[in-house]
């Protein structure tokens, strides 16, 4: 995708890229869009920093404010290990305009039946580096993602970092997204 300028029609929140920390930004405000991926934008402010800004705020930059469509066509009650793996490919980390499943970082799920009927979904994922300051904006992602599912009343995420994480953990599609193939 070619970088997009737009002028932020509206203040809204960000999330500065690698820090994580949270900023204001201020209407009238240039931004080139750098990747617009799972309902999400990495942006570049007048000022040279990358930023993350929530779908919420998709129409702060003109754009349509998304619905979580994926979660929408399943029509079971109940999720399915697939149905997860499905969902996940829709978290990309903010730095990298690939999939958390493409790149390797979900290491497994299980689902657990709850006595309501709803089920738990747990999660094991790394990050590609362990003292990742987006971790907390990732994990986040992640849980939001899961619990659109229906029939998800409950999502535990547990970060591991064994075994580490490596470019070898990367699919073909994620060495092929960033020129690695």
């Amino acid at each position: 995708m070619a970088a997009e300028t737009r002028k932020l029609t509206r203040d809204c929140d960000a999330i500065l890229i690698p820090s994580a920390e949270h900023t204001r930004l201020l209407a009238g405000g240039q931004l080139r869009i750098m990747q617009k991926r799972g309902g999400n934008f990495t942006v570049l402010t007048e000022a040279g920093q990358m930023a993350r800004i929530v779908g919420a705020d998709a129409d702060a930059l003109g754009e349509e404010v998304a619905s979580n469509q994926l979660a929408a066509t399943f029509q079971a009650e109940s999720v399915s290990e697939k149905d997860i793996l499905q969902q996940l490919q829709t978290v990309y980390d903010p730095e990298i305009p690939v999939s958390i499943v493409e790149l390797g970082l979900v290491y497994g799920s299980e689902l657990e039946a709850l006595p309501s009927g709803g089920s738990r979904v747990h999660l094991r994922m790394t990050l590609t580096a362990p003292g990742c300051a987006m971790s907390d904006v990732i994990k986040r992602d992640v849980e939001n993602k899961l619990r659109a599912l229906p029939g998800v009343e409950d999502v535990q995420v547990e970060l591991v970092f064994d075994p580490p994480w490596s470019r070898d953990r990367m699919s073909d599609v994620a060495r092929l997204e960033l020129g690695m193939l």
